[in-house]
């Protein structure tokens, strides 16, 4: 049986959903191509994961690139099964100081990155049917975020484009879902407490009733969304959040 190979963006070692999608999908026995801008970044989740996969560092804001970079790494590496797209822009963006490029930095990787990787991904050439596409989106895109509308509203665009591409995409037999979670315990979490009082820190944790999202559930929404149990579920946004929604 010929190994399925997947496209993992978001990819480095320093990001906690990246990394845990690709061991959870290495796990599985995919093959994975490892997107990320730093290449020592990929290396060191590499290192970390089973099995030969391929390091691909790229810049996905240099948008007109895409297609003519995933031509070349399917025609080097093979076709895709799958693709994962799990790079983000974050940050907050108050309306007091929000800068017109702020609107490019969160929209260039939240969506139009999703878009041309979506739309070079479709090409006969580089995709092997039936395929999966997974965006990785946010509990943002359900509920405004005071002082992160920008992150928000990007994140509303990815949960709407999947739904247009999923149909668009449905007579080529590709799916395409998105996973959206709400506060991943982990490195940058622990930042954000870190800038909390301890009440605020309290408050934080009583929005997420189930406790804050372990990494590795939100990559076990992936891998099921990524594979063949999951062949008739297009379209659909998988909130992964801790009862977040409903507090």
């Amino acid at each position: 049986m010929t190994t399925k190979l997947i496209m993992v963006t978001g990819a480095s070692a320093d990001s906690d959903i990246g990394l845990a999608i690709c061991q959870q999908l290495a796990g599985d026995g995919y093959q994975l191509i490892l997107v990320g801008r730093r290449e020592e970044a990929l290396q060191a989740t590499q290192a970390q994961i089973p099995g030969e996969h391929i390091i691909a560092p790229m810049d996905l804001t240099a948008l007109d690139d895409i297609n003519g970079w995933m031509k070349s790494l399917c025609s080097e590496h093979g076709k895709l099964s799958g693709l994962v797209h799990s790079a983000s822009y974050q940050g907050y963006s108050p309306l007091r100081g929000m800068k017109s490029k702020q609107i490019h930095q969160y929209f260039d990787t939240n969506v139009a990155a999703a878009l041309m990787l979506t739309a070079a991904f479709s090409k006969p050439q580089h995709h092997t049917p039936p395929a999966s596409i997974v965006h990785i989106g946010s509990v943002a895109g359900f509920k405004g975020l005071k002082g992160r509308s920008l992150y928000a509203a990007s994140k509303a665009a990815l949960m709407s484009i999947t739904q247009s591409c999923a149909l668009e995409l449905a007579d080529k037999q590709i799916r395409v879902n998105c996973v959206a979670p709400a506060l991943v315990d982990g490195a940058k979490a622990q930042q954000q407490f870190a800038m909390l009082n301890p009440e605020q820190q309290q408050a934080l944790k009583d929005e997420h009733p189930l406790g804050l999202v372990p990494p590795q559930r939100v990559a076990q929404a992936v891998a099921y969304l990524i594979s063949d149990s999951a062949s008739h579920i297009s379209g659909h946004t998988l909130p992964v959040d801790g009862g977040y929604l409903i507090a």
